[in-house]
């Protein structure tokens, strides 16, 4: 059986607390700079893309700005457009909301970004969940979940009537006869959700329609993915974890009339690497030492207990009350959604930390992680192919823990490895992101 060929994108952090800031090697994230140091390096590894998160409003906790997190999201098309000048083949991906937005302005932008970088934009398509978000725009509040979805496949869907309103063929340029272009771009668009006619101001772009990420993990995220995605970007990495999840989605994609290859399933990971491994896992307990800071503990257990826990001591053990349920005091954190029961959360929290011993801090630290490459080059290398092997992903969203040049011992050092395995390509094969994630 030929071997499975390993996708790796690179995602530049922005507003999170992987980004370790107070390393020396550490630099801006907003300075373009950065931006370029990121995607070259990307580019040089022969990267498939370079990915863009998104931060609408800057996290609050107990009515204050979050301020452990590292902040800085300028516009994603500004940053986008301008790394298409200083890169070739790259592909550049970028989450822009479809709760917030409107089909047209928003395919507008992606079909110029697909022009400018000759073929290479990709559109993460996200929906808001919380009305601490939408206050930043006209219509405020937010959508229940099921009617978020709804907007964003129909918001999806109306912006590819957009794409295709212009089928390539239309713009002549004839000298002889004096006509420059044929009829195109029509379209109309109505329903509950759009209502909307008109003529589409940007003609047939490189790739058609700008590659298709989608992000969400929830029943309706998994089937808004298998109707319509080109890649889903999961927190699911590890080898049980991601094999249930891999077979989850692809085998959604029949009832679409889509197959496996067309959906390319790409979880998040970090990486700590070393000459040794256990230099590696030395480096990495550091790391997340720096990730996880004293006051940043307290930060995430705040996050589950609903509560003002700056009293509590980091270093002892969990809180012995219960989460509090109510409107909660941590306004614009997605990863809050995932605490759906608190106090069954809670509850596993403790059997945790009491079973292996651990701090609030210690407790923290094991389970905030992510899915996590630590050892030396060979080591790694190894175990992401054996992921992507056993069908557990098709590669990878590399996290770099230090900004902008976080990722060049990766490229150094695993990417040469990989090459040599026969998993990675030594060279771009076409000019297009579709060309370098297989797709048609």
């Amino acid at each position: 059986m030929t071997a499975k060929h390993i996708h790796l994108a690179a995602h530049f952090p922005g507003v999170n607390n992987t980004t370790v800031w107070s390393d020396p090697e550490a630099g801006s994230h907003i300075e373009f700079s950065s931006f370029v140091k990121l995607a070259q390096t990307a580019e040089r590894a022969k990267f498939d893309f370079f990915f863009l998160a998104e931060g609408l409003r800057l996290r609050e906790q107990n009515g204050e700005i979050y301020d452990l997190d590292v902040v800085g999201r300028p516009d994603t098309f500004a940053v986008l457009s301008a790394l298409a000048a200083v890169t070739d083949r790259l592909g550049l991906a970028g989450t822009i909301n479809s709760t917030f937005n409107e089909p047209f302005e928003v395919a507008r932008q992606f079909a110029s970004l697909d022009h400018l970088s000759a073929g290479r934009a990709a559109w993460n398509v996200v929906t808001s969940w919380d009305a601490f978000t939408g206050e930043n725009f006209r219509r405020g509040g937010f959508l229940p979940q099921d009617q978020r979805y709804s907007r964003a496949e129909t918001f999806l869907r109306t912006a590819w009537e957009l794409f295709d309103s212009w089928r390539g063929d239309e713009l002549l340029a004839d000298k002889e006869s004096g006509r420059f272009l044929a009829d195109g771009g029509g379209f109309a668009h109505h329903d509950a959700h759009f209502d909307i006619s008109g003529r589409f101001p940007v003609p047939r772009s490189p790739q058609g329609r700008p590659v298709t990420i989608q992000a969400g993990d929830s029943e309706e995220g998994r089937e808004f993915a298998a109707a319509t995605a080109d890649a889903i970007f999961t927190r699911h990495g590890t080898l049980e974890a991601g094999q249930a999840f891999y077979s989850d989605v692809k085998g959604r994609l029949a009832k679409y009339g889509r197959s496996p290859h067309e959906l390319v399933v790409l979880p998040a990971a970090t990486f700590v690497l070393g000459d040794t491994d256990a230099e590696a896992h030395e480096l990495a307990h550091e790391v997340r030492l720096q990730q996880v800071s004293e006051q940043t503990a307290i930060k995430f257990l705040e996050q589950l207990w609903n509560t003002d826990l700056s009293d509590h001591d980091p270093n002892g053990p969990l809180p012995a009350f219960d989460p509090v349920v109510g409107d909660l005091i941590s306004k614009g954190r997605a990863s809050v959604r995932m605490h759906r029961d608190p106090i069954a959360t809670a509850h596993d929290w403790r059997q945790l930390a009491e079973a292996k011993h651990l701090s609030s801090r210690e407790l923290i630290i094991e389970v905030t992680g992510r899915q996590n490459f630590i050892g030396s080059a060979e080591t790694v290398a190894a175990a992401m192919n054996e992921l992507v092997q056993a069908d557990a992903s098709d590669g990878f969203i590399l996290v770099p823990h230090v900004t902008p040049g976080g990722l060049d011992q990766f490229a150094d050092q695993v990417v040469p490895r990989l090459q040599e395995r026969g998993v990675f390509r030594e060279d771009y094969s076409g000019p297009t992101l579709r060309d370098h994630l297989g797709l048609g």
